[in-house]
């Protein structure tokens, strides 16, 4: 029996035994002292290169105290009349994923920017472009231009292949303090439900993660990306070493969309609705335990229908991997993208049967349209859209979310005194609003002297009474 040490890519703390009868590598902690005194030195100075600071400015107007108040706001408004605006500033990290100088980092980093700089770790700054954003994932690609200059870049790895334990490296400029690099481990894989963004699919890491770290590297033993760093589970603003990552195949899609010359990334459209399997559920249909994707809808001549899934069937497998709820699935469609085909399986009657899903652009019959109301209604100025499965996701809301939304408002409007995009209309005096025409139904009625109105704005229901 020889005791071989292998360093993926430079140092690694794992040790290995090579068997000379077996020929297999068994994985054992260090028990000498000269594998502790191992060194990511080597690592680090590979990867760091290609992390980025991100600088972010944008101008912004002296807000008043009655801003987001939905009474007083109607009369004094959200900004504070003839005030000079003042310079707000965000930092946080990215990472160049391609030599001609694309860079991955964080929506929220750079949200509503007016400029974006980007410095690299040698020192050079640069003008940068928003090539895309996505605020759904929180994911931007940024573009900077040096005159042809090649960049250097961190290789996407593949997360899938990522486990639990595996050592990590977080890279980025917390507190902009400068370049800054923690390590870890994975502390869990597929983190779902934990309320960072619309997108609910993780990697969690214990390696220090702060308020700049934003859009930062997560690295593997081997220098490559697995992770943009996101966000932080904390009480006090600092790392409690809870961090995630966005897994790296799910910015390789995004990415790969940007060199398509595409400027959104909007996932695939399959036409069906699904639902976790509960225990009670996954009793009652004879599954040994609670896993899936439950299908509880399916719309005519989708990529669902075509595919024979019927409402009741619990999906499995999604391109080979194993599907633990609806947020793995919809994973999986992202990652995968319009214009692929993918297997999958399902459990109909105890029995499993393959399929193969097409995945396509979402139908503009799905997305709804947008209605501009007219007239001198508290609406008037509005611009609503049906919500839908599909487009639910642009305003942060549940795929299975009902009603009418506010998609934007014109400016002096009676509804830009009222409402906000993404506000859902639920009910007109005392009248439940599911569709557009369900309120047009009751603005063409005679204009009463008070309109008692009910709509949701971020979780909040708001009533409101307007003569």
């Amino acid at each position: 029996m020889k005791t071989i040490l292998k360093a993926c890519c430079c140092f690694c703390t794992v040790i290995y035994l090579l068997s000379n009868a077996c020929g297999q590598d068994i994985q054992r902690v260090p028990q000498q002292k000269q594998e502790i005194q191992l060194t990511f030195a080597p690592l680090v100075k590979q990867v760091t290169p290609a992390v980025v600071n991100v600088y972010a400015a944008k101008q912004v107007r002296v807000r008043s105290p009655f801003a987001d108040d939905p009474f007083f706001e109607q009369f004094f408004g959200k900004t504070i009349p003839n005030q000079p605006t003042r310079t707000q500033s965000s930092l946080g990290s990215g990472v160049i994923v391609d030599p001609s100088g694309l860079i991955v980092t964080n929506y929220h980093v750079i949200r509503g920017a007016d400029e974006i700089k980007v410095a690299l770790s040698d020192g050079r700054e640069f003008e940068s472009k928003v090539m895309l954003k996505d605020e759904a994932t929180d994911i931007a690609v940024l573009k900077i231009d040096a005159k042809g200059a090649k960049f250097p870049v961190l290789a996407l790895g593949n997360s899938d292949s990522v486990e639990v334990g595996d050592l990590v490296l977080a890279i980025g400029n917390p507190f902009g303090v400068g370049q800054t690099v923690t390590s870890g481990i994975v502390s869990a894989q597929a983190r779902t439900r934990v309320g960072i963004s619309d997108f609910d699919f993780f990697i969690q890491t214990d390696a220090a993660i702060n308020p700049g770290n934003s859009g930062g590297a997560l690295v593997d033993m081997k220098g490559d990306l697995i992770g943009i760093n996101t966000a932080i589970y904390s009480r006090s603003g600092g790392s409690v070493g809870i961090g995630f990552a966005i897994p790296a195949n799910l910015v390789r899609a995004v990415v790969a969309a940007v060199k398509s010359g595409k400027t959104s990334f909007d996932p695939p459209y399959v036409g069906a609705s699904f639902q976790a399997v509960t225990p009670d559920v996954a009793e009652s249909l004879g599954m040994a335990k609670p896993y899936g994707a439950l299908v509880t809808a399916i719309d005519r001549d989708s990529p669902s229908q075509k595919a024979g899934l019927k409402i009741g069937d619990v999906v499995i497998s999604a391109d080979g991997m194993t599907v633990d709820n609806p947020d793995t699935l919809g994973y999986r469609l992202m990652i995968t993208g319009v214009g692929h085909k993918m297997p999958i399986q399902f459990i109909r009657n105890d029995v499993i049967h393959d399929t193969t899903l097409d995945l396509v652009i979402v139908p503009q019959s799905q997305n709804g349209t947008p209605e501009l109301i007219k007239g001198s209604s508290p609406f008037s100025g509005a611009e609503l859209m049906n919500l839908t499965p599909q487009n639910s996701r642009r305003f942060h809301l549940q795929p299975n979310a009902s009603g009418v939304v506010v998609r934007q408002v014109a400016a002096g409007s009676n509804a830009a005194a009222l409402f906000q995009p993404g506000d859902i209309i639920q009910s007109v005096n005392n009248n439940r609003i599911i569709t557009i025409n369900d309120l047009k139904s009751i603005l063409s009625l005679k204009t009463p002297d008070v309109w008692r109105l009910e709509y949701q704005r971020n979780g909040m229901l708001i009533r409101q009474y307007i003569r």
